[in-house]
């Protein structure tokens, strides 16, 4: 059974209701799943984990969240290097360059990415929850 980390930011709700149904795809599937703010997560908890699924919102100029989230990413991103970990966001503006430039930041430091990220535009309701649903599937079997 995976163990899976589901460390996330929102704003709006839209992240969060992201995180819950990417955490309930990957529990159905038959992974062990912890999810938690950023605000409650231990740097220190990041070794309890085979994957590492962290999430925020685009913020401004299509960045993550400026004040709690980068702070953790920063901090934890040595930690990850060779780790499975996978991203996720929703957002209400651009074409995704945050999710683009995130992801290969995360590369470049030497992280196992399961792919290029999930992103929705918006709440995440309909087709986008099963999206978010089977994202959580497909990080269980990662």
């Amino acid at each position: 059974m995976s163990r899976i980390g589901i460390i996330y930011w929102s704003g709006t709700g839209n992240t969060e209701k992201m995180s819950e149904l990417i955490e309930k795809g990957a529990s159905e599937a038959g992974a062990q799943v912890s999810r938690k703010h950023v605000s409650s997560a231990s740097r220190d908890e990041i070794g309890e984990y085979d994957v590492i699924v962290l999430g925020s919102p685009s913020m401004g100029s299509e960045v993550i969240e400026e004040s709690e989230m980068e702070p953790f990413v920063s901090s934890i991103t040595p930690k990850l290097s060779g780790r499975k970990t996978a991203l996720f966001g929703s957002y209400g503006w651009g074409d995704g360059e945050w999710m683009r430039n995130w992801a290969e930041r995360m590369k470049n430091e030497g992280v196992v990415l399961l792919d290029e990220g999930l992103i929705i535009n918006e709440t995440p309701d309909g087709e986008k929850a099963d999206q978010c649903a089977a994202y959580g599937a497909k990080i269980a079997a990662f």
